[in-house]
């Protein structure tokens, strides 16, 4: 009787995409402080994140505009009354919930910049680093007025986020280069919330600082953005790659063969005769 053997199977390679093997686990750290109920600070390369008892409470990043921002870039709030109460108090919810007992805000309108300033610059916070988080326990963060957001929810919104802006256009260049308007082939037609976007694109300045300018929410200009490159409209600026130094000069080599110099000697001789 013949026994034939069986090889064992070869590896399957796995198909699953990035977004979801990350599915749920965008920083393991802040999902290790959730779990804690932790209350603290946050701090990542990109970003800083408030938690108190596990949930997110406040976000900030250098490329996200603020609560101030978008409270104050449309009419919602006097810039004057913000920067009072921020002369006033030590942080965001306390300057928010002076305005509120004070009645220049809305709580509604407060809560819904509060949430649209969170989530953006959330995003950016979580955005892959090259660098690990710091966290810092700590009493003294509280909610105040503002609601707070659960880890897992800030988590699948960012993750929300990545896949969109891929499949809008891959190339993530356009997100932090400065950009600069194409010439398209034929011209598409752009809706005004783009135009002002493309209007801006100067060849300096970047999607973060059109945001800021416009005061709108760094990640929904990032959408504008990739729509307009992936029409052709729009284009990150290439910075030219840095010049390769040029070879040493290699020294000059001085004859001190005493051959050499003989032979020197004697042609002088010759040609003397």
């Amino acid at each position: 009787m013949t026994v034939v053997e069986i090889p064992p199977p070869l590896p399957v390679r796995d198909r699953t995409s990035p977004h979801e093997r990350a599915a749920g686990a965008v920083s393991p750290m802040l999902r290790r402080l959730a779990e804690e109920e932790a209350t603290g600070v946050l701090v990542r390369e990109h970003g800083t994140l408030y938690l108190v008892r596990g949930r997110v409470v406040h976000a900030e990043s250098p490329f996200a505009p603020g609560l101030d921002v978008l409270l104050t870039a449309h009419g919602t709030l006097a810039v004057t009354a913000w920067q009072r109460a921020a002369e006033r108090t030590a942080s965001v919810p306390e300057a928010a919930r002076l305005l509120l007992d004070s009645g220049l805000l809305p709580e509604g309108a407060l809560e819904l910049c509060h949430l649209d300033a969170l989530y953006d610059a959330g995003y950016f916070a979580l955005a892959p680093s090259s660098t690990p988080g710091r966290f810092r326990y700590d009493g003294s963060p509280t909610a105040g007025p503002l609601p707070s957001v659960p880890v897992v929810a800030l988590e699948r919104e960012t993750l929300r986020r990545r896949l969109l802006l891929h499949r809008l256009w891959p190339d993530p260049a356009t997100d932090s280069a400065p950009l600069v308007r194409a010439a398209p082939v034929a011209a598409a037609p752009v809706t005004a919330r783009r135009r002002a976007v493309l209007d801006r694109a100067d060849g300096v300045r970047t999607a973060t600082l059109i945001a800021w300018e416009l005061g709108r929410q760094a990640f929904h200009t990032l959408v504008d953005v990739r729509r307009l490159a992936a029409a052709g409209l729009l284009a990150p600026v290439h910075r030219a790659p840095d010049p390769l130094p040029l070879p040493p000069t290699p020294p000059l080599l001085t004859v001190t063969d005493p051959d050499i110099a003989l032979l020197k000697r004697l042609r002088d001789a010759l040609e003397a005769l």
